[in-house]
């Protein structure tokens, strides 16, 4: 699917395979996409949540919720310092 991509958007691009952090420009636009796909997906969640929440929802602790978020983090992501 051919497209043209904006001056600015090209020279993220450029400069991203240029760290050699990715091999090819393909590799920067699908791991740019994954990145605003789990974006969605994760405000998707959170309006899920508040909208249970102003619905009765009791929820669960805040300790017990980043538990859950860190055991469902794939291994070698980095972690936020505590």
């Amino acid at each position: 699917m051919p497209f043209i991509v904006p001056q600015d958007v090209e020279e993220l691009v450029v400069n991203q395979v240029a760290s050699g952090r990715y091999r090819s420009g393909d590799e920067v636009l699908r791991s740019a996409m994954q990145a605003l796909a789990q974006v969605d997906e994760d405000l998707v969640a959170i309006q899920d949540a508040v909208k249970e929440w102003h619905e009765g929802d009791d929820g669960i602790p805040l300790d017990d919720a980043f538990k859950k978020i860190r055991e469902s983090r794939p291994q070698g992501r980095r972690e936020l310092a505590s």
